[in-house]
């Protein structure tokens, strides 16, 4: 019998000591240690993987790896897997890899599963299994029927914790996509320890990438994430998979956020965007009219700005108050906005500007629940604030889309074609931008009346005279 020895992980990050210890060393976290049994390899126990044949008593030969010059690899490109969603495809970078693993994680309730069962149910010309760890197969039913109408033929549901097992239904099944919901719930016979703990994870990982190189077949895991934000489970789990994306969103809004972190075959600036119905997800793919359908007259504390998520580019409305303070120390509240920044930008005003807002309270928010940090939002900041402080409003087919310099300087942005086409789409007659963009760019092409300013107080003069 195999000799068991404890070893202590890092829940945080995975590190590994013969002893516990109370801070880790590694990423600095504080009680994340906990005790694991490991079992020593054996010849029994790595049966499953690949050796050479003379380490095998008795074995027969094995055909081994060989290197090979890299001139002489041919590169085939296989067709990636187009699905039905278009924003999903974006942030992979055209559609799924086969033979990639592509990790998911998010807040709990923001529609992880959701969207990947909507995936699968999708697909009705490939087989897909979808195994889940977490749900009973009359729930996965309830949610399918809500989505596809009970059209989805083409999906197998297995309700399965212990890989082995979920490989035996792979070879029956033979899927073209393995869906697994989620990774912290799976728990492989060959580690002792419990589902979810570092060891766990980081086998069960490797079980489904070995699985999904050696078969060609995408898997998608679904995982969890900390408290802090980042996937559950060891940082090494993020290197295995090719592809880590993140659902973002505010649960009690409707818009979600598809982002991505990794990309071993595309573009890390792409995003997608939902919207959280009844039937499911629905994909966003003109989010600027959206966010902007709202608006009704023109009120004064209220500016459009152009940003950008990723590559796509975004017209949104920038909301400002600011009231007279009745306390002794003046509100700064940012919704959407960084707080820090706009205190910069508070400062700015009064100094460059000579607005006095010592004794007023001043409440920002990005419409629609976005939570924004692009620096050419620092115009339309700027301009909603004096809007609401002198109760002007601010015309309606008006743009901007510039940063702000701590000496009230107009400073330059990137990819400012795309902001200047997006606003022509919307039927934007002016935008404000830096003079410092007009270098190299062809504004006369734009069917919009372009502002070239230099500093901040043009572009007040020009808002309200």
């Amino acid at each position: 019998m195999a000799k068991a020895r404890t070893v202590f992980f890092c829940q945080s990050c995975g590190a590994q000591s013969a002893k516990w210890i109370g801070r880790c060393p590694a990423c600095g976290e504080w009680n994340t240690y906990v005790e694991e049994v490991v079992q020593k390899e054996t010849v029994a126990t790595t049966t499953g993987q690949w050796k050479p044949a003379s380490t095998v008593p008795g074995g027969n030969l094995v055909k081994a790896a060989k290197s090979v010059p890299l001139g002489d690899i041919l590169a085939e490109d296989e067709p990636r897997i187009i699905t039905p969603d278009g924003e999903l495809n974006r942030v992979l970078g055209g559609g799924i890899v086969p033979g990639s693993i592509v990790l998911i994680g998010g807040e709990p309730g923001i529609g992880k599963s959701t969207l990947m069962l909507q995936i699968a149910l999708s697909l009705r010309k490939m087989k897909v299994l979808y195994v889940s760890g977490e749900e009973s197969e009359a729930q996965i039913k309830m949610r399918a029927e809500r989505m596809a109408d009970g059209q989805h033929s083409g999906c197998f549901i297995l309700t399965e914790t212990n890989t082995q097992n979920i490989f035996r239904q792979i070879d029956q099944v033979q899927p073209n996509i393995l869906v697994i919901d989620s990774i912290q719930t799976m728990h492989s016979t060959l580690v002792e320890s419990g589902a979810g703990s570092v060891s766990q994870v980081r086998e069960c990982t490797a079980e489904f990438l070995k699985f999904a190189k050696e078969t060609s077949t995408p898997v998608l895991l679904i995982g969890h994430i900390t408290k802090d934000g980042s996937i559950a489970g060891p940082k090494i789990l993020e290197h295995m998979v090719d592809t880590v994306l993140q659902f973002e969103g505010d649960r009690h809004m409707s818009y979600r956020i598809l982002r991505t972190t990794k990309n071993r075959f595309g573009s890390t600036s792409e995003l997608g965007i939902y919207e959280m119905q009844g039937d499911g997800l629905r994909q966003v793919s003109n989010p600027s009219e959206i966010l902007l359908s709202q608006r009704g007259e023109s009120l004064s504390g209220m500016a459009i700005g152009a940003t950008l998520e990723g590559n796509r580019p975004l017209l949104v409305e920038v909301q400002a108050l600011v009231t007279p303070s009745t306390y002794g120390t003046p509100q700064r509240s940012s919704t959407g906005f960084d707080a820090k920044r706009l205190q910069m930008l508070l400062a700015v005003l009064e100094k460059r500007a000579g607005l006095r807002l010592g004794q007023h309270d001043v409440f920002l928010n990005i419409a629609g629940g976005l939570r924004l940090d692009d620096p050419a939002l620092d115009m339309a900041v700027c301009a909603a604030v004096v809007s609401s402080l002198n109760d002007l409003p601010i015309p309606g087919d008006v743009c901007l889309a510039a940063e702000v310099g701590l000496s009230g300087e107009i400073r330059a942005v990137s990819r400012l074609d795309q902001r200047l086409a997006e606003a022509e789409k919307l039927g934007f007659r002016e935008m404000y931008v830096s003079q410092f963009n007009g270098k190299g760019l062809d504004l006369a092409r734009f069917g919009l009346k372009v502002h070239a300013v230099s500093r901040l107080d043009e572009v007040l003069n020009g808002l309200f005279g």
